[in-house]
């Protein structure tokens, strides 16, 4: 009885406590509905003709872009909570409305092997800019490979819908248009954390007669200025003969204030017993480039002071002879195709990858006397296809490649075939110093810039670079390069779109593997079943990269123990859960890039 009157009075001074804690906050500041201050839609367009756009206003850099004002005192109860993330999404969207990122989609449609479980069958790939106005449109680099033809099949209507404003709009933002209490319930669920990212859960779901295409699943909030950190659901009700995918979506924070759409994981089918599946997929969607500059070279006429008695005594102050003039003229040609690559939002700024990359250049140069008159560098095209090109002394290697690769000998392989291209000076850019070739749109780039090899000069790239690896310090370990091809060649036939250069040569011909091919005769036998033998990695499992100025850095994970052969996972497409962080908080914003199960079994 003692203990139940001592219970009783904890209790009740508990309460009291909390009463006189209630009593002190301050007076709730007036959240205003987001329903009543948004513009108006304007009506989407007939079927088959373009939605008129206006110019975008001129994008302000991240070191200008100021934090929302708080306009509200902390929210004391879940309802002032949601209140609160109505209203942060809705400043998103109007801070996003004059950004055009760069926005790129993999898919592996699938198939079911009985031993490795569901597999890609086919794939197909989109590349395009995105203009997050009022109605969100987009621009395709791919004009003939465009997703809207082929995504899947004879869904052309599917792609469309996912595409115009209930399309690409629904995958980043809840809802674009109605975000607010009159269409959604919203109930709390619980506390987790993402990440280093304590978050408020809640389940969404569309009110009764709110309309065909709303979303419904769950939110994630974090908990200081309650901003939409992930979206993981679909949309209801189908409209009849239409479909709308599940989704994963992940936002980062890049800049101050905002937590910005960075990653989309999409996947549909069911490979159990029984199942019939009219669809089987997954996906990756990708934006970056929110922050697209030009190296802070329009300041520089601002920063350069010009000493009119200084005077160049140099040997180079003399006219060029034949040779030094040629070697200008490729080195202005290189200049102008890094530049435009980068203002297109397709190549990363120098950073630490390259850093890395030009150490195994440094590695096969010096170990084979290899002297260029102007130094070799290296930098990485920000896109999923596997591809490599030269263009001057630059080599480029793409991210998607560098995901998939399992060790650095492997990598040295990749270098050594473009180092070979220009040891054996076969330039192919010396066109591109005139500027005017540099005068295009962003998304026909692909179209104006080019660096494929005749066979002759890819034969004998490979014979050069297959002499550079024997005697350089990846001599010995040139196995598992032998061992990536291997895994490529039982992947070749169903990776089309992964194995499409845009740029440079491809590394296979219909469903042979050509590339350095001739690694793969003196390689070990290729067994998926042999758990320590890891010829090749899932997409999305070296680099990662920050959506807000485009660099990139290696992902650096803890290794996974491999199970099953399943568990491999070679070349696949894989969700997307990044750890994530607050920017300023001792872990840069690109330190949340998802990580891969097994990227370091390799390691």
């Amino acid at each position: 009885m003692r203990v139940m009157r001592k219970w009783n009075w904890m209790v009740t001074a508990f309460l009291l406590l909390s009463l006189s804690a209630m009593a002190q906050q301050p007076a709730e500041t007036h959240v205003t509905d987001a329903a009543a201050s948004q513009t108006s839609q304007p009506s989407q367009p007939a079927a088959g003709q373009p939605a008129a756009t206006s110019p975008a206003p001129q994008t302000q850099p991240a070191s200008s872009q100021a934090a929302p004002a708080s306009q509200s005192a902390s929210p004391t109860t879940m309802d002032q909570v949601v209140d609160r993330f109505i209203e942060r999404e809705h400043g998103l969207m109007k801070m996003l409305e004059n950004r055009n990122p760069v926005v790129e989609t993999y898919l592996q449609n699938l198939t079911l092997d009985p031993q490795l479980g569901p597999v890609p069958k086919d794939d197909h790939y989109f590349l395009g800019r995105m203009d997050l106005g009022e109605s969100v449109d987009r621009k395709d680099y791919l004009r003939d490979q465009s997703m809207e033809k082929h995504l899947l099949g004879g869904f052309t209507k599917l792609f469309k819908m996912q595409y115009q404003p209930m399309g690409f709009s629904w995958m980043i933002f809840a809802d674009r248009s109605d975000f607010d209490r009159q269409h959604y319930d919203f109930k709390y669920i619980h506390r987790e954390f993402l990440g280093d990212v304590r978050c408020l859960v809640f389940d969404v779901t569309p009110k009764k007669d709110a309309g065909k295409g709303r979303f419904l699943g769950r939110l994630w909030i974090e908990d200081q200025d309650f901003s939409i950190v992930r979206l993981n659901g679909t949309y209801a009700p189908r409209p009849k003969n239409s479909y709308f995918f599940h989704m994963d979506s992940w936002r980062l924070n890049l800049i101050p204030g905002y937590w910005v759409p960075a990653y989309i994981y999409s996947e549909e089918g069911d490979f159990s017993a029984g199942a019939k599946n009219k669809i089987a997929f997954k996906a990756q969607t990708r934006i970056w480039g929110y922050d697209l500059k030009k190296d802070g070279k329009g300041d520089e006429l601002t920063q350069v002071l010009v000493d009119s008695s200084v005077k160049d005594t140099s040997a180079a102050a003399q006219d060029a002879s034949p040779l030094q003039a040629e070697r200008e003229w490729q080195q202005q040609a290189e200049d102008n195709v890094v530049e435009r690559l980068q203002r297109a939002g397709l190549l990363a700024p120098e950073g630490d990858v390259d850093k890395i990359l030009q150490t195994v250049v440094n590695n096969l140069q010096i170990t084979n006397n290899i002297e260029l008159p102007r130094p070799v560098r290296t930098r990485v095209l920000l896109t999923s296809p596997l591809e490599t090109f030269s263009v001057g002394n630059t080599i480029v290697v793409s991210r998607g490649l560098i995901d998939v690769l399992p060790d650095e000998a492997s990598l040295a392989m990749v270098l050594a075939h473009e180092l070979a291209h220009i040891v054996l000076g076969h330039n192919l850019g010396s066109k591109y110093a005139f500027n005017d070739r540099m005068l295009f749109s962003d998304d026909t780039t692909y179209s104006n810039l080019g660096f494929k090899h005749i066979p002759e000069e890819e034969t004998a790239a490979d014979k050069k670079a297959i002499e550079i690896l024997k005697t350089s310090p990846y001599g010995q370990k040139l196995d598992s390069a032998g061992l990536f091809l291997k895994a490529l060649q039982t992947r070749v036939g169903s990776l089309s779109a992964l194995l499409t250069a845009h740029l440079g040569n491809n590394i296979s011909e219909g469903t042979t593997v050509t590339r350095m091919s001739q690694l793969m005769t003196s390689a070990p036998a290729f067994d998926m079943n042999k758990l320590d033998q890891i010829a090749a990695l899932p997409l999305g499992g070296r680099v990662k990269m920050n959506a807000w100025d485009d660099r990139v850095e290696l992902i650096k994970s803890q290794p996974v123990a491999i199970t099953s052969a399943r568990d491999k996972m070679p070349f696949e497409v894989t969700p997307f859960f990044p750890r994530l962080s607050r920017l300023g908080t001792g872990t840069s914003g690109t330190n949340t890039t998802p990580t891969t199960a097994n990227a370091g079994a390799a390691n």
